[in-house]
């Protein structure tokens, strides 16, 4: 048997890594040598950080570089294992709630058996997805508690005869806690230990803060935090939390009874520690904590535990095993731990249950029912996929944001270029500004681009500075700063309330939001006066974002309904039964009219308006999509009723349209054809157009302004390639979640 394990790994310093190489080994240790010569492991990157791994890691994978799942797949299915064994933690894996993952699994020609080590009580919807997915593809799903069998039975609709329960291995470790404690020099003193990566969530200043009652009757006592800080932690807040703990310490005066350990350890000297503890704490904040991989070491080692009442522990310390306290309770743990420490007899009688309850759950025997199970597995047949996207991943370009850092200095983003080269006698303009906040948003959502995340607040500047002390805004702008109107046009402050709302709804931080909510309803008295038909679905799709992240805000959801009467009104009055149409003409980005009633019916919940959107859009699709590929209605005259349309200067800007459009459409209905026109739509900007040539630079990563008569427009101008990219992204975001 052939066994293929997907999961972070040593050197990474994870705790799921760590996890996988214990179950490889215990695997290996299980099969023979004959079977286990060709176990493999396909390992998880941290983002662009590169690791020494050792001769098992065949494979591996860049967390948010979504084409290297598809080719771990490939090398999957090609590589003759008899099954796949993934390890499942939403942070490891790349996309939103690490939807990157699925694309790989809809891919498995083997069976599947998948480890979940974090399963949500109350998941956002694409939290639920994922997992409802994941469990959906797997032959059978591991848990380590009977909580998390409960949640997936109860919340996320898992069968009962999929799920299979198995602990967590503990390594078959042992040590003399009287030579541990004469190696690390605690003879004489009373220890206390906490390991594991640190971050706010493990309640630490609950222990630090018991302490001084403690240390009154226990001069000698010493708390031992081990562990390096949460690489995500330190990514986003630094070591703050460190920070915070050791001014704790200071405070109250524990600098002789309190160490912090920066250090991530190996396994052999992190048992060590663990003998020469006399008391081993997990004072966790909150009950969410399905499984815990650093209690379960803990235990088996035979440490007398004393935990917070979150799930795992509340189930492993019964029966004696260990003493549970309140949360936040910081007078009862400090008379559990004077009790413990005074009672050596109690304390040990808690050592020697936890030990015997570690017997059962050490590696080797956890490894032997792994092993049973794949055999099983690997005997049955692949779970049937959902049809997969008609549309490959790498056919796309690499992502790629440098030609718009190309064309991005500290004021801006310039709107013109010539050829692939800014155009700086042009300057600055409030839409493309509002469109690049917009991309790099969702590039900062999508895939943790730190790039895209320095550029979000020189387009924010912009937006404000161009913003009018009566909410209104200004448009353009000379590259010597110097304003070139004093109230811009309606589509202009349409599109910068698109970008702000859409920021509202996914703010990498709170000073962006802040910075946003600020500008934004500052907008609203102006907005509410709005005219132009586009500018009016632009606000309306800004609103709508807005409304994701407060749904409750009663004045946001009547300024919709407004908007939307307003969309509506026109197309009664204009519509008729050959030309169910907002106006007399087509003229540019015309998808955004449905799209903005698509993204209204989410919160308003009208049938008139999302039969208005359904039919409108019909309407577009024969005219824009009737040849087969996307040939978009020109800016040359634009496309009148009961004239013949505009051919030429197509722009990019529709294209995005029609690709928004089509893919709200499959979130409102869930019908695959607006998948498929999505995706068609998309090609026109790869060559799927009248003149069958790309539209996208490989040079320079930018895209051309448009299509003309003579060819392809091949200046390449902020508006063409925030709209390439935008809808990119809007691509990848489909691809990530598949489609049922």
């Amino acid at each position: 048997m052939k066994i293929a394990f997907i999961g972070t790994y040593p050197p990474r310093e994870c705790g799921i890594g760590t996890f996988t190489n214990n179950l490889y080994k215990a695997i290996n240790l299980n099969l023979n040598s004959e079977g286990t010569s060709g176990n493999y492991v396909v390992a998880l990157n941290d983002n662009d950080i590169e690791y020494n791994y050792p001769d098992e890691v065949y494979s591996t994978i860049r967390q948010n570089e979504q084409e290297d799942y598809i080719s771990a797949a490939e090398y999957i299915n090609l590589s003759g294992a008899n099954c796949c064994i993934l390890q499942h933690e939403f942070g490891i894996f790349g996309g939103d709630n690490g939807v990157y993952i699925l694309p790989l699994l809809y891919r498995l020609e083997i069976p599947l058996i998948v480890t979940l080590h974090t399963i949500i009580k109350t998941p956002s919807l694409n939290e639920k997805a994922v997992i409802q997915e994941i469990c959906k593809m797997a032959n059978k799903i591991i848990v380590m508690s009977h909580k998390a069998i409960e949640f997936l039975i109860d919340i996320y609709d898992v069968p009962m005869e999929k799920i299979i329960y198995i602990e967590h291995g503990v390594p078959d470790i042992s040590f003399n806690q009287e030579e541990t404690k004469k190696e690390f020099r605690l003879v004489g003193r009373e220890v206390l230990l906490t390991f594991g990566l640190i971050s706010r969530n493990k309640g630490i200043e609950t222990v630090i803060k018991a302490l001084p009652n403690v240390v009154e009757k226990f001069p000698n006592l010493l708390y031992i935090v081990l562990g390096k800080t949460h690489p995500n932690v330190l990514r986003h807040s630094g070591d703050e939390y460190r920070i915070y703990l050791t001014r704790l310490i200071n405070e109250l005066n524990l600098q002789r009874n309190v160490i912090l350990i920066n250090k991530f350890v190996g396994q052999k000297e992190l048992f060590k520690y663990l003998h020469a503890s006399d008391i081993y704490l997990t004072p966790y904040l909150n009950e969410a904590q399905i499984t815990s991989g650093t209690l379960a070491y803990a235990v088996g080692v035979g440490s007398a535990v004393v935990s917070t009442p979150y799930w795992h522990a509340t189930e492993i310390l019964s029966n004696g095993v260990g003493v549970l306290f309140d949360f936040n309770d910081i007078s009862q743990l400090s008379e559990i731990l004077i009790d413990l420490l005074a009672d050596k007899e109690k304390r040990e009688k808690i050592r020697r249950n936890a030990h015997k309850y570690g017997e059962t759950i050490t590696w080797p025997k956890i490894g032997f029912k792994y092993c049973k199970l794949a055999e099983i597995v690997s005997n049955e047949e692949v779970l049937v996929k959902r049809e997969i996207i008609p549309f490959d991943i790498k056919q796309l370009p690499p992502f790629s944001l440098e030609h718009i850092k190309r064309l991005t200095d500290d004021t801006g983003i310039i709107q013109h270029a010539k050829f692939g080269i800014p155009n700086l006698k042009e300057g600055y303009c409030l839409d493309d500004n509002a469109r690049a906040l917009l991309l790099t948003t969702m590039t900062v959502k999508q895939k943790k681009d730190k790039s895209a995340l320095v550029l979000c607040p020189i387009y924010l500047s912009y937006i404000h500075y161009m913003q009018n002390k009566d909410g209104s805004f200004r448009n353009f702008l000379s590259f010597s700063r110097i304003y070139l109107d004093e109230v811009g046009s309606e589509d202009s402050f349409g599109r910068a309330m698109w970008a702000l709302g859409y920021l509202l709804a996914n703010s990498p931080n709170g000073s962006y939001y802040q910075s946003a909510h600020l500008i934004f309803f500052a907008a609203i008295p102006i907005a509410k006066n709005l005219k132009s038909p586009r500018a009016i679905a632009y606000a309306i799709i800004g609103v709508s974002y807005y409304l994701k992240s407060k749904p409750s805000d009663d004045g946001m959801i009547e300024l919709l309904k407004s908007f939307t009467d307003r969309l509506t009104e026109l197309f009664k009055k204009y519509s008729s039964d050959d030309w169910p149409w907002f106006e007399e003409y087509f003229a540019y980005d015309n998808a955004l009219l449905p799209l903005a009633l698509l993204h209204a019916y989410e919160f308003i919940k009208d049938d008139d308006v999302l039969s208005i959107a359904l039919v409108t859009m019909d309407f577009l699709s024969k005219v824009a999509l009737s040849e087969g590929y996307l040939s978009i209605i020109g800016n040359h005259q634009w496309y009148y009723k009961g004239q013949e349309k505009s051919k030429f200067a197509q722009q990019p800007i529709d294209a995005m349209a029609m690709v928004l459009m089509f893919r709200q459409a499959y979130i409102i209905t869930h019908d695959k054809q607006y998948l498929n026109k999505m995706f068609t739509c998309f090609m026109w900007f790869l060559g799927e157009n009248d003149l069958r040539l790309s539209l996208y630079d490989y040079e320079t990563k930018g895209c051309c302004d448009g299509l003309e008569s003579y060819g392809v427009n091949r200046n390449q101008g902020a508006e063409s390639t925030l709209s390439y990219l935008i809808s990119y992204l809007t691509i990848l975001e489909v691809y990530e979640e598949y489609y049922s």
